[in-house]
């Protein structure tokens, strides 16, 4: 089954984030993922405001993992960490 990265982001460095961002497409690519959203308007119902919402799906759960532990995702991170308040979730898709 099909898995999503969901990400809350607020960033705080444009610059270092935009880093990330152009590094990070690669990598989330090269295991197959596709973004079904990556900003854009939202409603913030509960929780903080996190005003970048991201979500991606990947062709499984263990290749969203893999992405995330890969050695250039982790490179692309290391741009977002001290620029953006971040959570990620890999969450499973129902059938």
């Amino acid at each position: 089954m099909s898995a999503l990265w969901i990400a809350h982001v607020k960033v705080t460095d444009e610059a270092a984030y935009g880093e990330y961002a152009k590094r990070a497409t690669g990598a989330i690519a090269a295991h197959g993922g596709v973004f079904l959203a990556r900003g854009g308007a939202y409603e913030q119902l509960e929780g903080p405001d996190r005003p970048r919402n991201v979500v991606a799906r990947f062709p499984s759960l263990q290749a969203a993992h893999d992405c995330y532990y890969s050695d250039a995702y982790q490179e692309a991170l290391s741009f977002a960490k001290g620029a953006s308040q971040r959570e990620l979730s890999i969450v499973q898709e129902i059938a």
